[in-house]
């Protein structure tokens, strides 16, 4: 354990060194252990007479300074495993620092600080999460606002022990993470060190190790790069930070995170050293991470999970793994990647219960459902409290009524006057598909609607029978029997067991009779459709007949999705696509209607019916393929920064030629955004999609990969982007799915091909299998890692853009400069997003409209301007300030929607700093005039007006009137043009 520093005059008394370096010693108690001799022996005995061995821990280490007789005890330990871990700490962390420093006071000084700062972090992370004083999270909490100036609405999420290095000097502090900002503050050796960072300002986030730097966090930003080391657990710390940097850019995507993020949840008692919020995020990431490996809908929330073993009747074994249990679902996964993962909807349970223990199966649990399959899970820890939880969700599942016996738990789905759910034949044990449970429930429309069947385009526009009857036929029969083989020992639908067997069928490709009903069990799309019945008839019915930007764009690209299919060149086929289409821009304004969304729900069409078609875009487009399909394609992007980190990692010889030609970014957004659908002939780029479907986005990351790796040698001769374009799309013409039923589809690519020698065929099942053999040691949750990173660079390089084009278009009429000009943007954003987390109400979120222009997606109100006007304009001064900057909002507020854009507020900011002594003037007067007043004062100033102009008119003289007729008429209506004294006082 590590100690608080404490003076140690004599090193060497009862004590042997057995590590050193110059600034620490790692010493053994004389008689602990073997080879003590007599002294040992001595001391060994006088520590069991005394008693002092529960006093003296057996091992220590001290720091020392060459030149001092001075020795600190740092650290004891009961073991030698135990001292050893906090002495290769201080090795691999402070040794490097220590040796920077020119004072050997100094060098105490910090060490001291550190194991402080160490002692506390541990004290607070070891605090009962019960008690109720709120102890010294709070008192952190209430430092930070007071340090750093935040409000009460700020909420700290954690804090730690760490140094931030100032050049080659550490300064050692506390590091703050709140739900807004990174805070540091240190003051050491009469030196004060304040940092305040915006996570939406954030650049980069890394953690790495280098010469200078033990291993450290570094934060970037536009302008800098700060460096935190020497963290007692600096995974935990990074993980938060990229987690809070991740909702910040959240944030600047879209509204709903600010909304999000205002409901975090607030604790019911103040719990010490223990932040609410840090448990809600780590909560949230679990979520996350856990809907994401068993695609599960969005709102399914994880309520816990315990290690366990699963009985795997398709080989006779009991596979470790864990189980994972949530309001709606029983997920399992082994722990051997691959080896079986398991999906079971409480839905579909019809009995749970617990079974006699054995030696050779203990604790186990047996949970069956509707299809007669039956799970047996074993090794479980705390079975009754797991069995009590899975109780209460099922007792919330709809239809379910539980019953309870002395010895176990169940619950018998056939309520009274229900019908029994009907047996299967003891020889198929397969469960009910998604494509059968949907054949007797066509979706139903508004009369006058033409619906497409219960069932996909492709069956309603029959292939050549000659092809169904030759050997392509007899190939499809075969995948056919495979798959039905595998249903009858896994399962089938939902609750499947899927395994590597499993992939390879899918490397396979998927026969077209199953491919709708397996694209919706492996994307999730069926739990979602099965939950939300009648949900997409009541959107079509909702949407038709109403028309926006949205369903212009749809109406002009309907003829322009797989205009060579026969499926959509007749108006059955256009009108699904047209109603699936407009039903999701329905349901999801914030993405609406982006392009190459038609040509993937014309393909998710041809395999199945408009509602199946239209929840596997769901799927597709707000869980698989997060923010692809919006105005700025933000996640393809990130996606493309995924794939050319991939390509320096796996092509290094390639990736700087790609780079040069700026290839990269052409072909990756045509590939991603429509699966290879738009790039590849048709009956190829759909094996493509069935294992996109199962694999998610690291399989479209894989075959891109391999499809440069195959075209190394001549990428790498070409001159310019079009000659490697040219290449690139010769070779996904020729990839050829020679299995397919099919009839063959003309493809766009076609004109690509030339010369005289014909173009070589490349198998599409070959280009799988090589992707898999080069590039399948790509894994999920690094990928999702690398999507982290990519997100912070693609959003800031659009926040830079967005700024440049908002300059670009105020520039010319207004007087500042560039810089300046941007400078200036930078401080109106963090005004609006100061007000999006910090306002009191949620008004200032629901502002941004990100379908408008870059100009009129950031606007403040009169209470933000007013702050802007006080801290920026050369008029904030007296008690007048508030009243001026009320009116000059109201005057540069010209659509009088109380709100002002980026051009507006520099346009009143340029009179201020830039216009000459008349049009200052000039705005001066304006502001006393309407609309610059509000209405209470535009009727008094009138009356005042009108009064003020009577009364000197009816007192003017004889001598008066014929000085005002010498003056000329200009000069003589200065008594109606007199400003009144408010005015006169400002101009004084």
């Amino acid at each position: 354990m590590w100690l608080g520093p404490e003076e140690v005059l004599l090193a060497g008394a009862l004590w042997v060194t057995e590590r050193a370096n110059p600034f620490f010693l790692l010493q053994r108690r004389r008689g602990h252990g073997k080879g003590g001799g007599l002294t040992g022996l001595l001391v060994g005995t006088l520590d069991v007479v005394l008693d002092s061995s529960a006093r003296v821990a057996p091992y220590r280490i001290l720091h020392q300074t060459q030149d001092s007789q001075v020795y600190w005890a740092v650290a004891c330990g009961s073991s030698r495993k135990e001292i050893t871990k906090h002495w290769e700490w201080l090795e691999n962390n402070l040794l490097q620092t220590l040796s920077i420093f020119d004072n050997e006071e100094d060098i105490t000084t910090f060490v001291k600080g550190k194991i402080h700062g160490i002692i506390a972090e541990e004290n607070k992370n070891e605090q009962p999460q019960s008690e109720e004083d709120p102890g010294k999270f709070k008192e952190a909490e209430l430092k930070m606002r007071k340090q750093f100036g935040m409000p009460e609405v700020e909420k700290l999420v954690n804090y730690y022990s760490c140094s931030y290095w100032k050049g080659r000097v550490p300064r050692q502090g506390w590091l703050y993470l709140t739900v807004n900002h990174l805070c540091f503050y240190s003051f050491l050796l009469g030196k004060e060190v304040t940092l305040v960072i915006q996570w939406v300002d954030v650049t980069q986030l890394e953690k790495n190790a280098t010469l200078l730097f033990p291993e450290c966090i570094k934060v970037s930003t536009r302008d800098n790069e700060l460096y935190f080391s020497m963290f007692l657990n600096i995974n935990e710390t990074f993980k938060l930070m990229e987690q809070l940097a991740n909702i910040a850019m959240r944030q600047l995507l879209d509204n709903e995170s600010f909304l999000q993020d205002k409901s975090l949840p607030k604790p019911r008692k103040p719990l010490k050293n223990i932040s609410a919020l840090k448990r809600d995020l780590d909560a949230r990431a679990k979520n996350e991470c856990y809907r994401a490996t068993f695609r599960l809908p969005k709102d399914e929330c994880l309520d816990g999970h315990t290690d366990c073993t699963l009985w795997t009747p398709f080989n006779k074994m009991h596979i470790p793994g864990q189980m994972f249990v949530s309001n709606n679902y029983i997920c399992f996964a082994s722990k051997a990647e691959e080896a079986c993962h398991l999906i079971i909807p409480l839905r579909e349970v019809t009995i749970v219960e617990k079974a006699d223990s054995s030696n050779v199966l203990p604790s186990p649990l047996s949970i069956s459902t509707k299809s007669k399959m039956t799970f047996l899970f074993a090794n479980l820890k705390d079975r009754d409290f797991l069995v009590q939880r899975i109780s209460d969700f099922l007792q919330r599942t709809p239809s379910k009524k539980p019953c309870s016996s002395d010895r176990e738990w169940k619950w018998n789905l056939a309520e009274p006057g229900c019908e029994e759910v009907p047996e299967l034949p003891s020889s198929s044990p397969l469960a009910v598909s998604p494509t059968s449970a949907l054949s007797n429930r066509p979706v139903s429309f508004s009369a006058g609607e033409v619906p497409t069947a219960s069932q996909g385009l492709l069956k309603l526009f029959r292939r050549n029978s000659e092809e169904l009857l030759g050997p392509k036929g007899a190939k499809e029969k075969m995948k056919e029997e495979s798959w039905n083989i595998h249903f009858f020992e896994y399962g089938r639908g939902m609750c499947m067991y899927r395994t590597a067997k499993t992939r390879e069928l899918v490397q396979k490709g998927i026969p077209e009779n199953l491919r709708g009903e397996l694209w919706l069990l492996f994307s999730g799309a069926w739990n979602e459709m099965v939950t939300h019945p009648g949900y997409y008839a009541d959107l079509v019915e909702k949407s038709m007949g109403k028309y926006n930007l949205a369903t212009e764009e749809i109406e002009r690209d309907l003829h322009r999705s797989m205009p060579e299919h026969p499926a959509f060149q007749n108006e059955l086929g256009i009108a699904a696509l047209r109603r699936v289409l407009t039903a999701y821009a329905f349901r999801n304004p914030t993405i609406g209607y982006c392009q190459a969304m038609n040509i993937v729900t014309s393909v998710l069409l041809l395999y199945c019916n408009e509602e199946e078609a239209f929840w596997l875009l769901v799927a597709l487009c707000e869980r698989m393929l997060p923010d692809y399909y919006n105005t700025r394609v933000v996640g393809a992007l990130v996606d493309q920064g995924i794939f050319e980190e991939l390509t320096r990692e796996y092509l290094p010889q390639l990736s700087e030629k790609m780079q040069d030609l700026g290839v990269i970014s052409t072909i990756s957004l045509s590939w991603f955004l429509t699966l290879f659908l738009s790039v590849m002939p048709f009956e190829s780029a759909v094996v493509i999609v069935d294992c996109f479907f199962y694999e998610g986005i690291k399989f479209i990351l894989q075959v891109s990969l391999a499809i440069l790796d195959a075209n190394v040698e001549k990428l790498l001769q070409c001159c310019d982007e079009g000659e490697a374009m040219t290449i690139l799309g010769r070779y996904l013409d020729n990839v050829v799915n020679r299995q397919s039923v099919s009839p063959p589809i003309p493809h766009l690519h076609a004109l690509l091909t030339s010369g005289d020698d014909p173009p070589l065929e490349i198998d599409i099942f070959e280009l799988i299998k090589t992707s898999y053999e080069k590039f399948s040691n790509l894994k999920a949750d690094d990928i999702e890692q690398m999507r982290f990173k990519q997100r912070l660079k693609v959003i800031q390089s659009l926040e830079d853009t967005a700024k440049k084009s908002v300059v670009r278009a105020v520039s010319s009429d207004i007087g500042f400069s560039i810089e300046e000009l941007e400078e200036l943007y930078v401080v109106f954003k963090a005004k609006y997003l100061m007000s999006c987390y910090w306002g009191n109400n949620r008004a200032a979120a629901a502002r941004r409209d990100q379908s408008l222009p870059y100009l009129e997606q950031y606007r403040i109100d009169m209470e933000q301007f007013k702050e802007l006007f006080i801290s920026l304009t050369p008029w904030s001064c007296g008690t007048h300030t508030p009243v001026l900057a009320g009116r000059l909002f109201r005057l540069l507020d010209e659509n009088r929607d109380s709100l002002i854009n980026f051009k507006e507020f520099v346009t009143g900011m340029s009179g201020m700093y830039h216009g000459d002594l008349t049009e200052k003037l000039k705005v001066l007067y304006k502001l006393h005039l309407p609309p610059a007043l509000n209405p209470e004062e535009a009727e008094s100033a009138l009356e005042a007006t009108s009064y003020f102009t009577e009364d000197v008119t009816t007192e003017e003289t004889q001598e008066d009137k014929g000085r005002r007729n010498e003056n000329g008429p200009e000069k003589g209506n200065f008594v109606i043009n007199r400003p009144h004294s408010s005015l006169a006082s400002l101009v004084l």
